[in-house]
């Protein structure tokens, strides 16, 4: 099977049955992510304890590529500490932004989304949830895929 056919497979599977999908109760961080390019438009929902991420889930209206990434990075963060969850947001950004020739096999099935890298117009909605889950980590109320530089957009989405 063709890394291509796998990228397909794993988007289609995680857009028909995204997991972490939907709402938690009361959690302790929350941020919404927006892509006006597309009209991606995801609410991300955290519940830290101790600095870890011990529940996570999204919700929204979005594309496949976004729907898809939400679901594997909810996947993957769940767990994690804060510090570890942000070193996978500079990871992941680094494969598929910033182009970064290195070995990023540690970061497991999420690799099969540098296949976004082939499609430049769909990058932001796969880097979305990222910086939705960075933003909400830091209580940033909101992200956006519009900003020149990340950090600038954190800040000047803190409402």
């Amino acid at each position: 099977m063709s890394l291509k056919s796998i990228y397909q497979e794993v988007i289609l599977d995680h857009n028909r049955k995204p997991r972490n999908y939907g709402a938690l109760r009361s959690p302790s961080h929350h941020a919404t992510g927006h892509n006006p390019l597309c009209g991606d438009r995801i609410d991300l929902d955290i519940n830290m304890h101790d600095g870890r991420i011990d529940e996570i889930a999204f919700r929204g209206e979005s594309c496949a590529i976004c729907k898809a990434s939400s679901s594997m990075m909810t996947n993957a963060v769940k767990g994690k500490s804060f510090q570890e969850a942000e070193e996978l947001i500079r990871e992941f950004r680094e494969m598929l932004v910033d182009g970064i020739e290195k070995d990023f096999d540690h970061l497991g099935r999420l690799k099969v989304l540098a296949g976004v890298r082939d499609l430049p117009t769909r990058i932001k909605c796969a880097i979305l949830p990222w910086h939705t889950l960075h933003a909400a980590m830091n209580s940033v109320a909101g992200a956006t895929t519009e900003a020149d530089d990340h950090e600038d957009q954190l800040v000047a989405n803190n409402h």
